[in-house]
């Protein structure tokens, strides 16, 4: 349902190659794997960086449950839409 995956791009690639795939003007579902594209000191490349689990989406909010953000297991929040997300893997669970 979810590979294992070490790089961001494997799973990326994974979903797209499976038609599960949805870019970011997308609003998730929970339970979707969101993928993000950083803007760091070289801008943004197009190449997912960090991942994260959509728990909910509330009035354009997306709820994410992520794991290394600042060494730490973390719930964040994003509009959706925003333009840091790369887009979803939509696991068929």
């Amino acid at each position: 349902v979810i590979p294992k995956f070490a790089s961001c791009a494997n799973g990326v690639s994974w979903f797209q190659q499976r038609g599960q795939w949805a870019d970011n003007t997308a609003e998730p579902t929970p339970g979707m794997i969101i993928f993000f594209d950083w803007d760091d000191e070289n801008g943004q490349d197009g190449l997912p960086d960090h991942v994260g689990i959509v728990q909910k989406v509330e009035a354009g909010i997306i709820h994410t449950i992520e794991g290394n953000s600042s060494d730490a297991c973390k719930v964040k929040t994003y509009t959706v839409g925003y333009y840091e997300l790369l887009g979803f893997g939509a696991p068929v669970y």
